[in-house]
């Protein structure tokens, strides 16, 4: 066997023992979500005026698997973020290793603001738009499944997406991204951003527009970003040159 193929044989044990790692991760988090969800399912319904219902047994257990997978992911991103470093480890040099080390609680952090943002601020502006809608025409009947379905799609995507600017730091600290290859690509993300956007939000022309400023104003700041770790990555290279 030669030195390549002994080479990628390591690489690829190194990825399988860093993707069981996170794997686990996210079952133990999963599993201590699971079972304490009734706690978190009462703080998130708190303030709200209408009683849930469920139309069978089954939607039961699909909240506890939603809100338990919603959980579980927030407390993976860290250590997820961990293994990535810990693989791409041996082809950064010190000072590199340092930098991207930090990243990874900025990750945590911003996972955090997005969902934050996505649940104090942009649920229920819209939720409270559709509900003014309805005015006295309807009876308001809420089942749990279609009530959560709706938060997690107008929250989690914002607790994704504002990891953006700190992987686009990343990518170009390893040198996997150049900052002036993505103005180039703008239109292409934009177009990305837009129609997730859409997919993601009620049909209505506010929950789109509500979602989408905030998704192209977080890319141009990770574009800008990008360039600020570029130029500092090549203005190092050169003194070390």
């Amino acid at each position: 066997m030669g030195k390549f193929e002994m080479n990628f044989i390591g690489h690829l044990e190194e990825l399988r023992k860093r993707l069981i790692i996170t794997l686990a991760t996210f079952i133990v988090f999963f599993i201590f979500a699971f079972f304490n969800i009734q706690d978190f399912y009462k703080w998130l319904i708190k303030d709200f005026p209408i009683e849930l219902a469920v139309l069978g047994p089954t939607d039961i257990l699909w909240i506890y698997l939603l809100l338990s997978s919603v959980i579980a992911l927030a407390g993976t991103i860290p250590i997820a973020a961990y293994q990535i470093w810990l693989f791409v480890r041996p082809a950064l040099h010190e000072n590199e290793r340092k930098i991207t080390l930090a990243y990874i609680p900025a990750l945590f952090i911003l996972f955090i603001l997005g969902i934050c943002m996505g649940y104090f601020l942009i649920f229920p502006i819209v939720l409270d738009f559709l509900l003014s809608l309805s005015g006295d025409m309807f009876m308001e009947f809420f089942t749990a499944e279609k009530y959560f379905r709706f938060m997690i799609n107008m929250t989690l995507p914002f607790g994704l997406l504002f990891e953006l600017p700190v992987v686009f730091m990343f990518l170009t600290n390893i040198g996997v991204l150049n900052p002036y290859r993505l103005q180039k690509t703008r239109k292409y993300a934009y177009f990305f951003l837009i129609v997730t956007s859409v997919l993601i939000t009620p049909p209505d022309f506010l929950s789109d527009i509500l979602v989408v400023i905030p998704l192209l104003l977080l890319y141009e700041c990770s574009v800008l970003l990008s360039k600020v770790v570029y130029h500092r990555k090549n203005k190092t290279s050169d003194l070390v040159a």
